[in-house]
């Protein structure tokens, strides 16, 4: 290791109770020289110009999956690589009761088979750039909403200007260090992308919430896309079935070479959101309000779901996307919470907020850029925690739980299209198209009247939406009956009901309950913008304090959906006094399947559990354990929006997909603990065995030529 980075590392270490060697989700076009200097010291191979600024960089082939999660481009035919819990929307719209293809996998034997997938799309990163300095100047002395329109308009001047040049292109503009930098993003978006290959939900969901967040584990959690182009430009284009494969002049190279304990590894992504820098005050709220309201009100919901997916297929296949999505952040909050407590996050940030305020009156700063007001950010926070409640409950309550509720609130929003002269108003209508085969009415009932009732048992009386009195004086504050009246009475959910713009549709129980709800949910906001705003203001002169007092060593930014490069090792860790060991292998996987009619997470169909207790697993077999090894640990700095994530060894080749992180370091959002932050990874031959043995997709095989 050269001395620059030893001491560069010791400096980490020791400065700073969150900042260390190797941590952080790195921005690509600014990299710092001293952490491609501790890549290189960890086993990185390859020129820093590979990983951004090339032609063949390895970013030009790492893709945003529809914004919501990672993927990677691995042959010169446009296959992507993602998660079969990225993918699992797609899966699901393609599902029926006749073709269930979550349950059964699904696998495309030719390019006509290839199922298209509307409103998918794959990003891929063109360039970026910082723009701080003309972003400072417009917005200086604006108010938030303010500055929200000038970036707005900003950001659609340079996507005009770029889009002469390249009417394929779109540029962002996004914060950065909590609003301190802001940098411009150029993408090239393909919106025709298809369903190509997944295997069973009972592989790629294997273990289920089970096994969700935890280590070990052996679920095969990837999905295969195509993206497609226009046959005259290869470039991005609209479904059509004239559109042809893309062809990207770079692909992932796809390793057999597997990995040893201590190897560089690196993940390329899109992390969606964390808060590394948040305060102490705003962690408290964190854990005792955002996290645990989210895991109250879904425990109410998963339990419906589940209660009627068990009894009919059909409403299993209607809501399985649904509950996934609602199961997956509500066992994040509960690990969060554990862990913000086990470690003593807050006390832990608390003295390095004193730290950062003894600096302060130590430089005799006044600067009021960094100058934080401790004291005004710990009373706003405190002021703003009814309103903050309220918001989360109303979230988790009425937003998207049940079609009665999207209903009334499109309504009220007016998002619907307009039918109808233009000329004429009192002629014109909407109409909900019939979506009768995405709901079940019996469990939307039951779920918007449990709903109602928990909203009302939880949030202070002043921010209860005005019909809460019309259940109190004319139902008796029975929910069900007043559930069922609206039900029965509202042309909301009855097809083809065309609402006027009349006093007939403003007398509509449904109409009525979704006007009380925005209403309802603008007043709360309105509550709390004022302090939101404030808080975020000192919260920007934290992130700028610590920024500055630590100044000799680098920083990145909180993740923001923006691509983020993460690298680290190869490697278990310690807990409890045991060694987790930093792979599984087949043999751990058919134990799990032996207990399969005990814990329904662990159910397979019998050829799977077949594949997998084979003796002899050829080319799939690691070269060093002599074991089939299924998914395997790395300390890299991950978050989601990460799914999908290409996993890349010191030479740039894939070796797996990230897909999870473990229990014990779900703090990381705020916190990264190098002890105990791991990323889970499906190792890529896993991922090509099951492709070759199951799927005989001899075809695809060829295509991404694994070497």
């Amino acid at each position: 290791m050269k001395k620059s980075t030893l001491l560069i590392a010791a400096s980490l270490a020791l400065s700073s109770p969150s900042i260390h060697a190797d941590e952080g989700m790195w921005t690509l076009h600014n990299l710092p020289d001293a952490v491609y200097e501790q890549m290189v010291a960890e086993g990185f191979q390859l020129p820093c110009d590979m990983i951004y600024n090339s032609p063949n960089a390895i970013s030009n082939y790492v893709v945003s999956f529809s914004g919501y999660c990672s993927g990677v481009v691995v042959s010169p035919d446009g296959l992507v690589f993602t998660n079969h819990h990225c993918g699992f929307s797609a899966i699901n719209a393609h599902s029926t009761v006749e073709h269930d293809y979550m349950k059964d996998g699904f696998y495309a034997k030719n390019y006509v088979e290839e199922l298209p997938n509307e409103n998918l799309y794959v990003s891929f990163m063109k360039k970026q750039e910082d723009v701080t300095a003309r972003v400072n100047k417009l917005i200086a002395g604006k108010n938030a909403e303010q500055t929200e329109a000038i970036i707005d308009s900003l950001t659609n001047h340079l996507t005009d200007s770029i889009k002469a040049i390249d009417k394929t292109l779109h540029i962002n503009i996004d914060p950065f260090y909590e609003g301190n930098k802001y940098y411009a993003t150029t993408y090239q978006d393909f919106p025709d992308v298809r369903l190509v290959f997944t295997v069973p939900k009972s592989m790629g969901k294997f273990g289920g919430e089970t096994d969700n967040w935890m280590w070990p584990r052996q679920t095969c959690d990837f999905s295969v896309f195509r993206i497609y182009a226009d046959p005259k430009t290869n470039g991005p284009a609209a479904y059509s079935k004239d559109n042809v494969p893309y062809h990207p002049a770079h692909w992932a190279p796809v390793s057999m070479q597997g990995y040893k304990d201590k190897d560089f590894a690196m993940t390329i992504g899109y992390p969606g959101s964390t808060s590394r820098y948040l305060s102490s005050y705003g962690i408290q709220q964190r854990r005792d309000i955002d996290n645990s309201v989210r895991v109250q009100a879904r425990d109410i919901k998963l339990a419906l779901m589940k209660k009627y997916m068990d009894k009919n297929e059909k409403t299993r296949i209607q809501y399985e996307n649904r509950y996934v999505q609602a199961a997956n952040y509500w066992k994040n909050s509960m690990g969060m919470n554990k862990c913000i407590d086990s470690i003593g996050l807050i006390r832990q940030k608390a003295e390095y907020e004193a730290r950062i305020r003894a600096w302060l009156q130590e430089k005799n700063i006044q600067a009021p850029t960094i100058k934080v007001d401790f004291d005004k950010l710990a009373k706003l926070y405190s002021n703003s925690n009814d309103a903050k409640l309220a918001s989360m409950y109303w979230m988790e309550s009425f937003w998207r739980t049940s079609e009665l509720f999207t209903r009334a609130l499109n309504m009220a929003r007016g998002s619907l299209k307009v039918y109808g002269p233009a000329n004429e108003p009192k002629k014109q209508y909407m109409v909900y198209e019939d979506n009768q085969d995405e709901w079940n009415p019996t469990l939307d009932q039951e779920m918007a009247a449990a709903m109602l009732k928990n909203y009302c048992e939880h949030v202070p009386a002043k921010f209860l939406p005005d019909f809460y009195e019309t259940i109190k004086t004319e139902f008796g504050n029975d929910y069900e009956k007043y559930t069922k009246f609206v039900y029965s009475q509202s042309k909301l959910l009855k097809k083809g009901q065309k609402f006027y713009q009349d006093e007939k549709t403003l007398k509509d129980p449904g109409v009525l309950l979704g006007i009380s709800l925005l209403i309802n949910y603008r007043a709360i906001l309105a509550d709390l913008s004022n302090k939101t705003e404030e808080i975020d203001a000192e919260e920007k002169k934290l992130c700028e304090a610590k920024v500055q007092m630590e100044m000799d060593l680098p920083h990145y930014s909180d993740a923001n959906s923006t691509m983020r490069l993460s690298y680290g090792q190869v490697g278990g860790y310690m807990i409890g006094g045991f060694n987790s060991n930093y792979y599984t292998t087949a043999e751990s996987i058919v134990k799990k399947m032996d207990e399969g009619s005990k814990i329904e997470d662990y159910q397979v169909e019998p050829i799977m559990k077949e594949l997998m207790s084979a003796k002899d697993f050829g080319s799939y077999t690691d070269k060093t354990t002599g074991k089939m090894q299924l998914c395997f640990l790395t300390n890299n700095d991950i978050t989601g929006g990460n799914s999908g994530s290409p996993m890349f060894d010191g030479k740039g080749r894939l070796i797996g997909l990230a897909f999870d992180g473990n229990w014990d370091s779900l703090s990381s959002d705020i916190n990264f603990d190098r002890k105990l932050a791991r990323c889970i990874g499906v190792d890529i031959r896993f991922v090509l065995y099951l492709m070759d043995k199951w799927g005989h997709a001899d075809r695809l095989l060829k295509e991404i030529n694994p070497q």
